[in-house]
């Protein structure tokens, strides 16, 4: 059967029958050959016109399909809609040219070119389209595939601003515009190669308000500003937005521009496996460089994996030997692995696309990785036992360890499952350290004996995997002295050289201490008083008793006699109680008289006794007449 490209050309001086005849007879022929889908042939190019403008294409024909019906269609579910049908050409003329609408399909013969115009390009003229020839009303062959995407051109503007917001929460911004800008539609577009892809659009001056999804832009023209609320934001979201006006050439002029990234916040724990999936788009696809990089600054992130650069052998402990990376170019998607988290690995990560001299975001992850911790207390001679817990599927066949943090986070191997680490048994018990690993369980107990002061600190459960140590859990070690037993006594208690009490111990020794002064005191004040009360009675009382001592009392008739004197005075073991004073009728002036009360104490010494003295003067008396 001859082909569709066998020379099937009539003859020039062919009556118009025997051409019909001919091409109904090729038509059959060719039946079997052609494919009824244009979906079968991938575009041959791709055009991409702004809204307002007009394509023009050529799809040059073969000699063979030069007498052919010619036809423009647009594939619509993998049936070709015509659009502009041309008439079955002949001889003369050599150009046949229909017009539809805004589209023109012009066939020349001479040249074997079809051309096709369309003008006043919109969006909704995007897809795929064909130049054909049929052979019937149901079947046709193609002789070019163009694949059309008319966007909403939007003027090329740097952002204005940038927002970072977290995934989940909701942007808001508000964008000004001038009275030229007031009679016009509004719309909030996503930017991508300075094409305006409309997210949501006011749909009258009247009606000023428009929600869709989690968009809503809302024109308040007496502010003279448009309010746009996005709410939900996904990483997804990220990229470059604009609030802009209609113009009348169906072009979009921007108000405000702003770069958007949503970021991911990631929390894990130390040992575990980060995973990340970064989507990014079409234009994005082929050979270009990805990247995972760690952000230093707002705009510089250094690169911790590229998918063209694979790097030497690297300490297994850096964040670079523990990350990978992957590009599904079919998916297109960026997959990145962490293995073994550390709290050394917290910071802020973009997946990227790496270009001189710097990357392109694609994704922001804020990634917190927060460590396992215990605390233990414990005195001093005592035990303790730390038990650690891990997953035996990613670590049951790696060894543990125990050590002790020094400085600059540095950990000394104290204790090792892992016996061809120090070449003998002994790695499992060093001095009053043990460690034992139930792989079964996943977990692994370390045993301190015999407990002191020193072996206060911070110490690890890690892993031990070719000669590093993977922190597993933190643990906070403290030992506290054992109290000596202690009396109250007089006398004071000694304390052995070079010991020094626990502060809990110095603190109870120093409120005991305390509370036993403050009684002591109390007592003391409460026996000063009482005994200076009673001292005062007991001066008071004797004050009394010798104003009753010391009167005299006078008698006419009577006086003492010598022996009397006498008497009294060798009698000293008696108290004198009263003493009567008899005068001469006439004493002289200058005659002076002493008593003396309790003239029994004399022997006693001077600070001893309590004397009074008194001095009477005696005037001379008048003489009575009568006798």
């Amino acid at each position: 059967m001859p082909s569709a490209g066998a020379g099937w050309a009539a003859p020039s001086n062919a009556p118009s029958l025997g051409l019909r005849t001919n091409m109904g007879l090729r038509a059959l022929l060719l039946l079997p050959l052609c494919f009824p889908a244009l979906q079968a042939q991938a575009p041959d190019v791709e055009e991409r016109r702004p809204e307002g403008s007009t394509l023009y294409i050529q799809c040059p024909y073969t000699e063979q399909v030069d007498q052919w019906r010619k036809a423009w269609c647009r594939m619509t579910k993998g049936q070709c809609e015509i659009l502009v049908q041309l008439k079955i050409p002949n001889y003369y003329p050599y150009v046949t040219e229909d017009t539809k609408g805004k589209v023109t399909v012009k066939d020349s013969r001479t040249y074997r070119t079809l051309y096709v115009t369309l003008t006043n390009l919109q969006a909704e003229d995007s897809g795929t389209y064909a130049c054909v020839h049929l052979i019937n009303s149901s079947t046709y062959t193609p002789l070019k595939t163009i694949s059309l995407k008319v966007f909403r051109a939007l003027q090329a503007r740097a952002p204005d601003a940038e927002e970072t917001l977290l995934e989940g929460s909701t942007l808001q911004i508000q964008c000004p515009y001038t009275a030229v800008a007031a009679e016009k539609k509004k719309a909030w577009c996503r930017v991508r190669n300075d094409e305006c892809e409309l997210l949501r659009e006011t749909q009258t001056l009247y009606r000023n308000r428009s929600t869709k999804q989690k968009v809503t832009i809302q024109d308040f023209r007496r502010n003279t500003s448009v309010s746009i609320t996005m709410s939900n934001l996904q990483v997804e979201d990220s990229g470059t937005y604009s609030c802009a006006y209609r113009s009348d050439y169906s072009r979009y002029i921007p108000l405000k521009t702003i770069t958007l990234r949503v970021f991911k916040e990631l929390n894990k724990s130390e040992l575990d496996r980060l995973s990340v999936q970064c989507p990014y788009s079409e234009m994005e696809r082929g050979r270009v460089v990805k990247a995972w990089c760690r952000r230093e600054d707002r705009n510089e992130c250094k690169p911790v994996v590229r998918t063209d650069f694979l790097s030497s052998w690297r300490n297994i402990k850096d964040l670079e030997a523990r990350s990978t990376i992957q590009d599904d170019t079919q998916n297109k998607t960026i997959i990145i692995t962490v293995e073994k988290l550390q709290a050394q690995d917290t910071g802020m990560y973009w997946c990227a696309i790496y270009r001189y001299p710097a990357p392109t975001w694609i994704m922001e992850i804020s990634l917190s990785v927060s460590k396992r911790t215990q605390q233990h207390t414990a005195k001093e001679m005592d035990d303790v036992s730390v038990q650690c817990r891990y997953s035996t599927t990613d670590y049951g066949a790696v060894s543990k360890a125990w050590c002790k943090e020094g400085e600059r986070e540095a950990c000394t191997l104290l204790v090792t499952t892992n016996l061809e680490r120090s070449g003998n048994p002994q790695a499992l018990q060093q001095d009053r350290v043990r460690i034992q690993d139930d792989t079964q369980q996943g977990i692994v107990t370390i045993t301190m004996e015999k407990l002191k002061a020193q072996d206060s600190g911070i110490y690890w459960c890690a892993l031990d995997e070719k000669g590093q140590l993977f922190r597993m859990e933190e643990v906070s070690l403290n030992i506290s002295e054992a109290l000596p037993e202690t009396t109250l006594s007089n006398s004071s208690q000694s304390v052995p050289p070079g010991s020094t009490p626990a502060p809990s111990s110095n603190v109870n020794t120093f409120i005991l201490l305390s509370v036993v002064l403050s009684i002591l005191f109390i007592l003391a004040l409460i026996s000063l008083i009482t005994l200076c009360i009673r001292w005062r009675k007991q001066l008071k009382r004797r004050g009394n008793r010798q104003e009753e001592d010391t009167y005299c009392k006078p008698q006419d008739t009577t006086q003492l006699n010598g022996s009397e004197r006498r008497e009294s005075l060798k009698d000293d073991s008696k108290d004198l109680k009263y003493a009567t004073l008899v005068f001469k009728p006439q004493p002289s002036p200058e005659n002076s008289l002493y008593c003396n009360v309790e003239p029994s104490q004399a022997h006693r010494k001077s600070s001893d006794e309590y004397v009074e003295y008194a001095a009477i003067a005696l005037k001379q008396l008048p003489t009575n007449d009568k006798g």
